[in-house]
């Protein structure tokens, strides 16, 4: 098995297997959402889907030479070499989970990753095909997240490997089928920590960044977990005009494209304007998903204080 997965052909050896797993999956979930009337697909939505899924597949292929070429530099010039066992595969899992988790937590934070992320946050729709809905541009980028790892010495192969495992897990946490996974909401990233994280709800955004590990979410305090009293509204805010392809893919550049043609703007304007939190703005009339949570959780904050004084009003 270990020479099965962690050679070249690797890559290749899982989404094989990920295929016709992905396929019968996502059949059930179709039959189950027709049956049950839950209404989880939409013909249009799915369809966004699949060309969002293609165009980054291709992306990807293009980029493959070049980005494992760099990641290869780095790891011709490692720190350090290990002896392939369990435990270094398991440590190869781990490390290749939390740079994901970076680069997640980039893509939200930073408006230029923002506005090619979207694009897998746009649909309304939350179902296992949801999973597919690609940043498409991801591949330009992502591989410089994943290099440091091979200056560590882990081989460029199987960090291509851990994260092709972890993206097929996390495909199938899209998913409003499966509403607890128990003691496993503990270490896991779960279908219930995944919904959080497409809610556009203000206590919600910007939460649980792990694609198989929800460890990370915790130790740097982004985990957020499901609240039975707020219900979970899918999508971006404000929702796009339309569900065209150059809609989709372009929606936030051209926002960021018209806040650059503004007059009189400094330097340092135009540079925030690309990669500060999105909401910024330079003349203070934005406002970031967290000084959104900020005054939500302010107003949590009064709005219990005050029914608590209520409460005690009454007892007295």
């Amino acid at each position: 098995m270990m020479d099965f997965l962690m050679s070249e052909d690797g890559l290749e050896h899982v989404y094989a297997w990920a295929v016709p797993l992905h396929a019968t999956v996502i059949l059930a979930e179709m039959i189950y959402s027709h049956v049950s009337e839950a209404k989880l697909y939409s013909g249009k939505d799915l369809a966004t889907n699949v060309y969002l899924a293609l165009m980054n597949f291709g992306l990807d292929l293009i980029m493959k030479a070049f980005a494992m070429g760099v990641m290869f530099f780095f790891y011709n010039h490692r720190l350090f070499s290990w002896d392939l066992s369990i435990w270094y595969l398991l440590a190869c899992f781990i490390i290749t989970d939390f740079a994901y988790y970076v680069l997640h937590y980039v893509d939200h934070r930073s408006r230029a990753f923002w506005a090619v992320h979207i694009t897998h946050h746009s649909s309304e729709y939350f179902n296992l095909t949801t999973g597919f809905r690609s940043p498409v541009l991801q591949p330009l980028y992502r591989y410089l997240y994943f290099s440091p790892l091979a200056f560590l010495g882990f081989n460029p192969w199987h960090i291509m490997v851990a994260y092709a495992i972890g993206q097929v897990y996390g495909t199938w946490v899209h998913t409003q089928t499966v509403k607890t996974m128990g003691f496993l909401e503990y270490i896991l990233v779960t279908p219930s920590h995944h919904r959080v994280h497409h809610a556009c709800n203000v206590k919600y955004l910007d939460k649980n960044m792990g694609m198989c590990l929800i460890i990370w979410d915790k130790i740097f305090g982004t985990f957020q977990k499901e609240d039975p009293n707020i219900p979970v509204k899918y999508g971006i805010y404000p929702k796009m005009p339309d569900n065209r392809p150059d809609t989709v893919l372009f929606y936030e550049w051209r926002k960021i494209w018209k806040d650059l043609k503004q007059p009189g703007l400094k330097f340092t304007d135009r540079i925030n304007y690309i990669f500060n939190s999105p909401g910024w703005r330079h003349d203070g009339t934005g406002k970031t998903v967290r000084q959104y949570q900020k005054e939500y959780f302010a107003k949590q904050a009064k709005k219990k204080e005050q029914q608590q004084n209520q409460k005690e009003q009454k007892t007295a």
